[in-house]
């Protein structure tokens, strides 16, 4: 993923996000990767992720389970 560093990151991590589960990649009730995971491979920071992954939260595409971490919603 090629990032334009001279915008917000973690809006463009989002999108790309959201590009991986409208494509299927994550399909719906199976668990999302890791923060961490996600960070090391996109290669930006924890946060960066963690903010797009709470912007998913939000759009209600990702739910958490406490403890078990973050699921694909069903649409």
């Amino acid at each position: 993923m090629d990032l334009d560093r001279s915008k917000p990151v973690w809006p463009q991590v989002a999108a790309e996000l959201r590009r991986r589960l409208d494509a299927g990649q994550y399909p719906p009730g199976e668990r999302f990767p890791a923060v961490v995971e996600l960070a090391t491979e996109l290669d930006v920071a924890p946060s960066t992720v963690q903010k797009a992954v709470a912007a998913l939260r939000e759009e209600s595409r990702l739910y958490t389970v406490l403890g078990q971490g973050s699921f694909v919603s069903k649409p």
